[in-house]
């Protein structure tokens, strides 16, 4: 019997403000594995399986700007992580930081990652949106980029939020222009918080002008 076929990786290494950040991702968004079906088994289909494991803009945006963020005494929460840019240098600066993905890859890339940057583990919860009350617990602050790309992922984001949000509590997300961005943001005004967004500044690592918004969350 042949071994199953595996999905090709590549390595390179970030810099931001003079951190060198070490990170395995996948060659580029056609790659697919699949052993014992366990990804289609959480709904995820071959087109789908790839999305978390490439370095998006919106990844990378939100990995700078978390770089000059205080997140001194916060309890933070990476949502729909992927590849976890912003988790990954948050926990290489010592932050308490969590992340989240309903992806069953994702916890073996994070794991490979920390290692590879000589890091503590970063706790990770494989978790749905809409699964049934997890043991996350609530954060001080939670993050995510570009999540927003399917019609009811307004929603129940935006429920999976609330579920984990301290009363006092900052939301960031990064994103390049999703259609359902309005209506996460109406949703997130339901709920108490207050929104206000920017371009994000000093976007010259990326290839590409990069044409989406930082968004910010308070209540």
């Amino acid at each position: 019997m042949s071994e199953p076929e595996r999905a090709r990786v590549v390595y390179e290494t970030l810099v931001v403000e003079g951190i060198d950040l070490h990170v395995r991702s996948l060659r580029d968004h056609m790659q697919f594995t699949d052993d014992g079906g366990v990804a289609e088994s959480y709904g995820i289909s071959s087109a789908l399986w790839p999305i978390f494991g490439v370095l998006w803009p919106s990844g990378l945006v939100l990995m700078h700007h978390m770089d000059g963020y205080d997140v001194e005494g916060k309890r933070i929460l990476e949502v729909g992580c992927g590849i976890a840019l912003a988790s990954l240098l948050l926990n290489h600066k010592g932050a308490d930081v969590t992340a989240t993905d309903r992806h069953p890859s994702v916890a073996e890339f994070l794991k490979h990652n920390t290692d590879l940057n000589g890091d503590p583990e970063i706790p990770f919860v494989r978790t749905s949106w809409d699964d049934p009350v997890t043991e996350l617990g609530t954060f001080d602050l939670i993050v995510a980029s570009d999540v927003l790309y399917e019609s009811a992922h307004a929603e129940l984001l935006s429920q999976f939020i609330d579920q984990h949000a301290r009363p006092k509590c900052t939301v960031i997300t990064v994103d390049p222009g999703r259609p359902h961005r309005g209506e996460f943001n109406r949703l997130m005004a339901a709920l108490g918080y207050t929104h206000s967004q920017e371009k994000p500044p000093h976007t010259d690592y990326l290839e590409e002008q990069y044409k989406g918004m930082l968004h910010t969350f308070e209540r």
